[in-house]
């Protein structure tokens, strides 16, 4: 910065104030000479020593079980695009769903002075999420909620119920569930709208038809495997993420039954892909953008906001999947 300013004739706290990109760009003869001098000079700023100086580091750790899960991903990327908006700069570890393996990447993190935390880990039985209050270090559940936190998340339970209203009103008697892993908030709530739906339509849930599964296609198919080998079967599907919806295609295929006319299928999240699949997916489109920006205004507020957590509605997108089990019908009469 000195030679900058020795070379722009200008002094250093000019070149400061031009320089900081947290100010709108002065468009003055001298401040365009000062930013023609430091591109010449390959100037770079030091964003540890400014951050340093300002009390923080401007950098937020993200928490997620895997990159390799196409949410953990996308809700990675909408949270560097709602950090870069805000002058933060994000930085990313992944723990598995191993709450010890969680711990060490949290404090990993925390070694490098992140100035807060965002976990997308959260079961509904971790420790993570006390500790970090006890220790009064600032963080946000993203995605998921320990009811506690200050979290943001999708309505998880009315993205369940719409899943599953929309198969009973396209006349679907006979739904089952698969239902993710039992210690996360978002596959409980979504099981929690299924059961709602089925409630209201004054329709039976048989247990046997809800499958507890992982999050991953294997998952999935495994699940499908389960539902739909035998004979009494149901005539649709909800799959609490589109994983595990992909996994229960694969069954599907397997079985030599066609979706939608053998069997209706529904997913979770509306990832890229499945609007993109040789069948389409009908799926629960959540905004992760929205979220990741709740998120992150949620853990840079200084006082805890009336609302710790915040719940975004979720839409619904029909696709070729899903259809009316008359279909079924007509083709078993066909073969008869």
């Amino acid at each position: 910065m000195h030679d900058v300013a020795k070379a722009a004739g200008v002094s250093i706290s000019t070149v400061s104030r031009v320089l900081d990109e947290r100010f709108p760009p002065s468009r003055s003869k001298s401040a365009e000479r000062v930013r023609q001098v430091a591109r010449e000079l390959g100037y770079r700023r030091d964003i540890v020593a400014s951050s340093l100086r300002r009390g923080g580091t401007g950098t937020i750790g993200v928490l997620v079980p895997r990159l390799s899960d196409t949410v953990m991903a996308l809700m990675y990327e909408a949270i560097s695009r709602a950090a870069h908006r805000m002058s933060y700069f994000t930085i990313v570890a992944s723990s598995g769903d191993d709450p010890e393996e969680e711990k060490k990447a949290a404090e990993s993190l925390l070694g490098r002075r992140v100035d807060g935390l965002i976990l997308a880990t959260s079961r509904l039985d971790d420790e993570l999420p006390s500790q970090l209050r006890q220790q009064d270090i600032a963080h946000a559940l993203v995605l998921r909620t320990d009811g506690v936190s200050r979290s943001s998340l999708g309505d998880d339970e009315q993205g369940g119920y719409l899943a599953t209203r929309h198969l009973i009103d396209l006349g679907h008697r006979e739904i089952g569930l698969v239902a993710g892993p039992s210690f996360t908030s978002s596959a409980r709530d979504r099981q929690r709208g299924y059961r709602r739906a089925l409630e209201e339509a004054g329709l039976p849930c048989r247990e046997a038809w809800i499958c507890e599964s992982g999050f991953g296609i294997e998952s999935g198919e495994e699940a499908g495997m389960q539902l739909l080998s035998g004979t009494d079967r149901p005539s649709a599907i909800f799959a609490v993420n589109d994983n595990l919806a992909i996994g229960v295609m694969s069954a599907a295929h397997r079985l030599k039954l066609v979706i939608p006319k053998d069997l209706s299928l529904v997913g979770y999240n509306d990832i890229p892909l499945v609007s993109r699949l040789p069948v389409p997916l009908t799926s629960v489109r959540v905004p992760f953008d929205y979220i990741a920006m709740q998120a992150m205004e949620l853990l840079l507020a200084p006082q805890p906001p009336a609302e710790l957590i915040q719940r975004t509605l979720p839409t619904l997108m029909p696709r070729e999947s899903s259809a009316s089990p008359a279909r079924r019908r007509r083709a078993a009469a066909v073969k008869s």
